[in-house]
């Protein structure tokens, strides 16, 4: 039986039963007060509607009172004080956006109760449905107010003004757009809204206003709008590990296939494969096994990125299960009485009661603030030089007395990550009485989809702060390649003039003082250039000292003028090469060839295409006026707004394409 003819058929049977029965909202009172009757059945929509169209909406900043005078009228001053200040006080939150939802919610809104209501169960006319319709193709949108859902007999208050927009009420306003050629979007009476349409606005029958108010349709749409992003948001969460995993030095062991084979969790195998295939084509991953024996470093990478496999699978296994509880939810009817045409009855019942919806939002924050936690550990250790594997502190490029760029973000990120495990909590445990006693349990479905919103604009942040600093670090690490490799050639060729008349085996001296070097070099990050290569060719003097006593040609008392000489040309060879290699880098810096394919699109995105550049020093300039020089917060801010719009989904989503489709 498809949903036309239900739609067409429905009233006429539902008309028959309203005669011969007493039906809840339809000819007695709601809720509570169902032990009412009347026989006027559309004043009682009406009422309806009128007693729901309670919630708080602010007006727009343009009808905000004036300044009054404390003046008198008997032209004498007020003597209880001047208390127009407080009229004329800026306000603590915006009006509009504390109060009314966004038009995004509403029109999803709008879509979703227009399918509902097509499913034919909830005897409408179909002139109802196409009037939702036509405020969705005309961008007309309801001003509903944010609060004041419980979401048990469904989404009461806000669908209310989406029955009053349709009624033509001059009590609620909407959103349309400008006829005056102006761009944006005017906010204006439903009654001047819908006086330019060529039909009247609609007269609700029986129960109409009830099946429109009646209904999850508020809760499933802003659910449905904060699963999409929170999909969105796992996936970037995935590509930043990736790109953690290379700017840590980390290794792709952590991600082999036979991890899931021997513990099969379907979402720890797929955060696995994605991750190992978004590294293909790094060269800054690391060999732990050859490290450890190199630099008798750690064996395995922290559990930041070790276990990101096993942290986000069970993540992402929540998200899938959210997400089939929305879909359902979006495909339903969900309002009260229902009409089951097959067996000709009507029925009362409560599928408007969204707890479906509350569950799936209380698992997606769960999820949200757990990608959090990672991202955030992630971000600490690479900012860290106790746990970065040989990155300066705060990812400075300048000199570490001077620099301290990346502190402010440090902290940053540690209030939005307290902030999302605040959010985290469910709603549940606040389900209060309502509605005289009738609604005594109830979803808080919507309470639960909103807070939601806000962790994800939280992760957001999070996540853009990340990403400014994982480009910093990529920047950083290649930096310190480019050196390591310009400086060996060098050194090696040092060690054979100073030493080849004094020792043997030159080949095993050279091995071991490299080695030797780069650990130095990568435990001294936090000394200025001047005297950090002073301390590191210090520090390999005993190293050939232990060489020598085996590999000497004359003993170890002749050593003593080349063992001067060696450090001193060591530290200086070394501060030179080291300067200009900061100098040249900094001067055109990019590290793309270095990286894996996801972590090159989300580097060349972040740096050529929203032009965040790689940070030399934390202020150019000896004074805050008159420079040109974004503020970390301005470029990270850059970031946050191409996360916000979309325009870096574009790149995620081809690191994701691209991992898939590798065999």
């Amino acid at each position: 039986m498809d949903a036309q003819y239900m739609v067409r058929t429905a009233l006429p049977s539902y008309l028959i039963h309203l005669v011969l029965q007493v039906l809840s909202g339809v000819n007695t009172g709601f809720g509570g007060s169902a032990n009412t009757g009347t026989s006027d059945v559309k004043k009682l929509q009406l009422d309806l509607i009128h007693f729901l169209n309670c919630g708080v909406v602010s007006p727009p900043p343009a009808h905000r009172p004036e300044r009054k005078s404390s003046q008198l009228s008997n032209g004498t001053q007020d003597t209880h004080g001047d208390l127009s200040g407080f009229v004329q006080a800026l306000p603590n939150e915006d009006p509009i956006v504390s109060s009314t939802m966004p038009e995004s919610w509403v029109r999803a809104t709008l879509l979703i109760r227009s399918n509902a209501l097509a499913g034919g169960h909830s005897g409408v006319r179909s002139r109802v449905i196409s009037s939702l319709v036509d405020l969705l193709n005309k961008n007309i949108t309801p001003v509903i107010p944010l609060r004041g859902s419980i979401s048990a007999s469904g989404d009461l208050i806000p669908l209310s003004y989406i029955a009053a927009t349709l009624q033509g009420s001059s009590q609620v306003e909407v959103w349309a757009d400008n006829t005056s050629g102006d761009p944006g979007r005017k906010r204006i009476t439903a009654e001047l809204a819908l006086s330019k349409w060529p039909s009247a606005p609609l007269t609700l029958g029986p129960k109409e206003g009830l099946a429109i108010v009646n209904g999850t349709a508020v809760s499933a749409a802003v659910g449905s709008l904060a699963l999409h992003d929170a999909h969105a948001m796992f996936i970037l969460s995935q590509v930043l590990t990736a790109m953690g995993v290379e700017a840590l030095c980390g290794s792709a062991e952590s991600f082999d296939p036979f991890f899931s084979q021997i513990r099969p969790h379907g979402g720890q195998d797929e955060v696995a494969r994605n991750i190992r295939n978004l590294l293909r084509g790094s060269t800054l991953l690391a060999d732990k096994a050859k490290d450890y024996a190199d630099f008798d470093c750690l064996r395995q990478d922290r559990y930041s990125i070790r276990t990101a496999p096993q942290w986000l699978g069970p993540q992402l296994e929540d998200l899938l299960l959210a997400d089939k509880q929305i879909s359902v939810e979006l495909n339903s009817t969900t309002d009260n009485p229902v009409i089951d045409l097959q067996n000709d009855e009507i029925l009362h019942g409560g599928n408007f009661q969204a707890v479906a919806v509350t569950s799936a939002m209380e698992k997606t924050r769960s999820v949200i603030q757990s990608v959090g936690r990672l991202l955030f550990c992630q971000c600490t250790e690479l900012i860290n030089p106790a746990f970065n594997n040989g990155l300066p502190p705060n990812l400075t490029a300048d000199e570490p007395s001077r620099s301290y760029l990346l502190k402010g973000i440090d902290i940053s990120i540690a209030s939005l990550q307290a902030e999302l495990g605040f959010l985290s909590m469910p709603v549940t445990p606040h389900v209060q009485n309502a509605e005289m006693g009738n609604q005594s349990v109830n979803s808080l479905a919507l309470l639960s989809a909103r807070y939601t919103h806000t962790a994800l604009n939280i992760l957001s942040q999070m996540s853009a702060a990340y990403l400014f600093t994982l480009c910093q670090a990529l920047d950083l690490r290649v930096l310190n390649n480019q050196f390591l490799s310009t400086l060996e050639p060098g050194l090696k060729q040092l060690t054979v003039r100073l030493f080849q008349p004094l020792l043997t085996d030159l080949d095993l001296l050279q091995r071991t003082l490299w080695l030797h070097f780069k650990k130095a070099y990568f435990n001294t990050t936090a000394v200025d250039s001047s005297q950090r290569f002073v301390q590191v060719g210090q520090t390999l003097q005993p190293v050939i000292l232990a060489h020598a006593i085996s590999n000497s040609k004359d003993g170890v008392a002749t050593l003593s003028t080349a063992l001067t000489d060696w450090a001193e040309h060591c530290s200086r060879l070394s501060l030179k090469v080291f300067q200009s290699t900061r100098s040249s880098y900094s001067a055109k810096p990019d590290a793309s060839e270095y990286l894996g394919s996801a972590s090159k699109k989300l580097y060349r995105f972040v740096r050529f295409r929203l032009g965040v550049p790689f940070q030399i020093s934390s202020s150019k300039s000896e004074s805050m006026q008159g420079t040109n020089d974004a503020s970390l917060g301005v470029l990270v801010s850059r970031i946050h707004g191409a996360i916000q719009d979309g325009r870096l989904y574009t790149s995620v989503m081809e690191c994701l394409q691209e991992a898939e489709n590798i065999a």
